[in-house]
């Protein structure tokens, strides 16, 4: 089963994401998103490894080629976060460029293969109707072409706003 969970900065989709992970069977993976960059991305990073750990979460690092994941056990996924993702496959020399849309798609593909809840959260975007140029404008239309397909795939489409979920395709359930 795949959910989107999307929403604005601070909307409380990460939390709500989790919370759908929580609830599902063991085992739990976490697919971690953010590059390391220095010393305080390192330390974010061992922060947030040992919060996950005490909720039953094996943490899994793909900052780049999602398609290349192996995942260590079946059961719940959350993949956190597409924009991360968009960003990292775009501009890092070693991404997928301008094929970063698909290149997303068929890690998200694969990551259904392999496991039997696969929980994604991804930023809004657009909604703030500005008009962007540039990098920003490309990052934005890929972004925007990763959440489009993956909410088509999706069994359920959630956004969350204010930490509050509503449901555009299918139901929280179980």
């Amino acid at each position: 089963m795949l959910t989107l969970v999307i929403g604005g900065a601070a909307s409380g989709k990460s939390a709500y994401a989790e919370s759908l992970c929580l609830r599902a069977p063991l085992p739990r993976t976490y697919l971690a998103t953010m590059q390391v960059w220095d010393a305080e991305c390192a330390a974010r990073v061992a922060k947030h490894r040992a919060m996950r750990a005490e909720k039953q979460f094996t943490t899994v690092e793909c900052p780049l080629h999602l398609d290349r994941v192996a995942l260590p056990q079946r059961g719940t996924v959350l993949l956190e976060d597409l924009g991360n993702l968009a960003a990292n496959e775009l501009y890092d020399p070693d991404g997928a460029g301008t094929e970063t849309a698909a290149a997303i798609l068929r890690g998200i593909d694969k990551m259904l293969l392999q496991c039997d809840n696969l929980i994604v959260v991804s930023n809004e975007v657009f909604s703030g109707g500005a008009d962007y140029a540039g990098d920003t404008d490309r990052y934005l239309r890929a972004l925007a072409a990763v959440n489009n397909a993956a909410a088509a795939r999706a069994d359920r489409v959630v956004r969350v706003v204010c930490g509050i979920p509503v449901y555009y395709k299918g139901s929280e359930g179980p």
